[in-house]
């Protein structure tokens, strides 16, 4: 046996090992040696496993260092490293802090290369000082008959959309219109409207978008507050401008357009037709002074719920982040087909979605109104590949009858703002949608986030190991004023994990991500500003929105300051009261605020739903409630609504709501109390006195 293992060995076939029992039997094992080799060959494995993650890991920090250094200077790099360093140690250097970076260190990183890819792709234009009428005219003659922009079957192509921005910038410059004037536009959805503010930056010329569904005083506000020299408006809204042209400046010039379908009367001279003019003009770029990276581009008015709507400046610069940012974070391909129901007048389907088109070309599908119903038949029909939404548009979706569309489109991603956590699985299960990209964002702010990695519920997120890449925090505020709440520095303070508070962006002027171009009333800005934030001198875009970031940085929208309200010693959010209430309501329309009751502390919370067919069943919904609300939340007061007025983000209005509170004798439409048996029964004149005689408390 001795023998045939020495064979064994010196053929190098076998290994011999001694083990521990070996020494006192007098034998040895012997392992066969592709055994041993197989050991060696893991542990080698193993070694260079690690010793290339390390490799990758060193490397990726060397490249992400350059990269910042390059983009953004070796102080900052400094300062980064510094940061990051104290956010170690402030975490105590334990594995609470090593557990964060190993959950969040992909998304980060990932994130962080789209938006460096996406800065470096902005030097070249920024150091051209060009346009977005530049940069589109360049697109024309990559892709001169490429389709951009579909309407019912109508397409436009890249070099149609060219000449006819070239015609409404003509003739507006031999109207002499010049550099830095302002011109009201408001034309439903159509790729001509596109055209027309297209066409009107090539001469300098700023173009206030204007809500279609503005009427009397906010109508008229909106062309004075932007100090619009002309005024654009379609034929089909030519009684709406009739009735408001008195109420602002005589020397504003009144356009009237009309499709070749459409006429307007011949005898009326307070007007100038546009078509017309536009169909003998040139179609050959203008010349003369041009519009610039930094120069103002459109306004776009802020909703107004709560007000009369203020406009927000957006120069050619914003206007390419807003649409640049959201796709390189979310990978849109030029080869992607875009299909959004949103008004073009605002900044998601404006610039986000439109932005695809105009400076990346991409093609869109518009639609003049968004259809619950159709929403799922267009996408089929269109082989759109990347859908925009807002929050209120899935719940109504969502309550349409199942159809075979539903599943059978070719939907890579959705994206927008305001789809609830109360119904985001839902939507999402139903019509097997792959990736939704929440975002977060203002059209004035300076600090829009978005979710890129399927997180439910999230608006984006917060990086924990790096924050100063994306100078965006959270601070505790009065959850009724929205005042900062500040330390006794005088400095504001940071809320914690789980901790709500307001969404602030850092204001940097010289940065374009990251400066604050606010609104064309310079008080209107100066409100939305916060200084000596957490260093004197320093300032930031307070958003007034209220929101809360887990541990691993991801956000969570919560409310609006001013909305939430305060009742039983609880703070009452209205945004997730009004999610509940819709979904137990068979998804209706409602809104919820506080309203003060005599003789109780804070303010109760009343529900104004929509109720069109009388159907509302207010058994159902005490018990929903009940079910689904913490005592102190449930609405105390309830106000079927006969119609409601919508903004054209398809929010409701809640200003005159809650100031005619639960007052029956100026209130015609049906009123309800919680009575403290949990029913809902009818608010009468007389039960209406008895509380406030006190005799009915709560």
């Amino acid at each position: 046996m001795k023998s045939e293992n020495e064979a064994q060995l010196k053929n190098g076939n076998c290994t011999q090992i001694t083990q521990p029992g070996d020494l006192e039997s007098g034998q040895t094992n012997s392992v066969p040696n592709s055994l041993f080799c197989r050991r060696n060959f893991l542990c080698l494995k193993r070694i260079l496993n690690v010793a290339f993650k390390v490799i990758f890991i060193l490397s990726l920090v060397s490249l992400f260092c350059g990269c910042i250094w390059y983009m953004m200077g070796f102080i900052f790099l400094v300062q980064l490293i510094l940061v990051a360093l104290v956010a170690y140690l402030f975490a105590g250097g334990g594995y609470k802090f090593l557990y964060v970076v190993y959950k969040t260190i992909w998304r980060d990183v990932f994130a962080l290369s789209k938006y460096l890819a996406f800065l470096w792709s902005v030097r070249s234009y920024s150091a051209a000082n060009s346009s977005v009428a530049d940069i589109f005219r360049k697109n024309v003659k990559k892709n001169p008959n490429k389709v951009l922009l579909i309407l019912e079957d109508k397409e436009w192509t890249a070099t149609q959309i060219e000449e006819y921005s070239n015609k409404v910038a003509n003739v507006f410059k031999n109207a002499g219109l010049r550099k830095g004037d302002a011109v009201a536009l408001m034309l439903d959805n159509r790729p001509e409207f596109v055209c027309i503010w297209l066409g009107l930056s090539k001469i300098g010329v700023i173009t206030a978008l204007i809500n279609y569904n503005l009427r009397q005083t906010s109508l008229a506000h909106c062309v004075k507050v932007s100090k619009c020299l002309a005024f654009i408006f379609e034929s089909s809204l030519l009684q709406v401008v009739r009735e408001i042209k008195d109420n602002i400046d005589e020397s504003v010039q009144l356009y009237c357009w009309n499709s070749v379908d459409e006429k307007i009367p011949s005898n009326e001279s307070w007007f100038i037709p546009l078509s017309p003019i536009l169909s003998e003009v040139t179609s050959a770029p203008p010349t003369g002074e041009k519009c610039g990276f930094h120069d103002k581009l459109v306004y776009i008015y802020t909703s107004g719920t709560t007000g009369l709507p203020k406009a927000a400046v957006v120069t050619n610069s914003r206007y390419l982040f807003l649409a640049g940012a959201i796709r390189y974070q979310l990978g849109f391909k030029t080869e992607d087909r875009f299909y959004t129901p949103l008004p073009l007048y605002h900044t998601a389907g404006g610039a986000m979605t439109i932005g695809q088109a105009i400076l990346y070309g991409s093609c869109v599908v518009i639609r003049k109104k968004f259809s619950a119903s159709a929403y799922f038949s267009d996408i089929v029909k269109y082989n759109c590949t990347v859908s925009q939404y807002i929050g209120e548009m899935c719940r109504y979706i969502l309550s349409t009858p199942a159809k075979p569309e539903d599943k059978s489109h070719k939907l890579k991603v959705i994206f927008g703002n305001g789809l609830r956590p109360q119904i985001w699985k839902s939507f999402v299960e139903r019509f097997n949608i792959p990736r939704v990209g929440e975002f977060y964002g203002a059209t004035e702010g300076n600090a829009n986030i978005v979710n890129t990695d399927n997180t439910v519920g999230a608006i984006g997120f917060i990086s924990q190991i790096l924050p100063s890449v994306y100078p965006i925090s959270v601070i505790k505020v009065n959850p009724a004023t929205g005042e900062p709440v500040r330390n006794n520095k005088g400095l504001c303070i940071r809320c914690a994990a789980g901790e709500q508070g307001v969404f602030i962006g850092k204001i940097i002027p010289s940065n374009p991500a990251r400066a604050f171009l606010g609104y064309v009333d310079q008080k209107d800005t100066d409100k939305k500003v916060v200084t000596d934030v957490f260093e004197k001198g320093d300032s930031a875009f307070l958003s007034g929105d209220i929101v809360v970031c887990d541990e691993l940085g991801y956000l969570y929208f919560k409310d609006r300051t001013g909305d939430t309200f305060r009742w039983k010693g609880e703070n009452v959010s209205t945004s997730e009261v009004e999610a509940i209430v819709s979904n137990v309501a068979e998804y209706r329309d409602c809104v919820v605020y506080g309203v003060e009751i005599p003789g109780n502390e804070g303010r109760a919370g009343m529900a104004a739903i929509l109720d069109k067919n009388h159907a509302l069943d207010l058994n159902s919904l005490a018990e929903g409630l009940s079910k689904y609300l913490p005592s102190y939340a449930k609405p105390v007061f309830i106000r079927a609504l006969s119609h409601v007025e919508m903004t054209g983000t398809y929010k409701m209005k809640k200003g005159e709501l809650q100031q005619e509170g639960f007052n029956p004798e100026i209130i015609t439409d049906p009123l309800y109390y919680m009575t403290s048996k949990g029913v809902y029964e009818k608010l009468t004149p007389e039960i209406y006195q008895e509380i406030l005689a006190e005799k009915i408390r709560f």
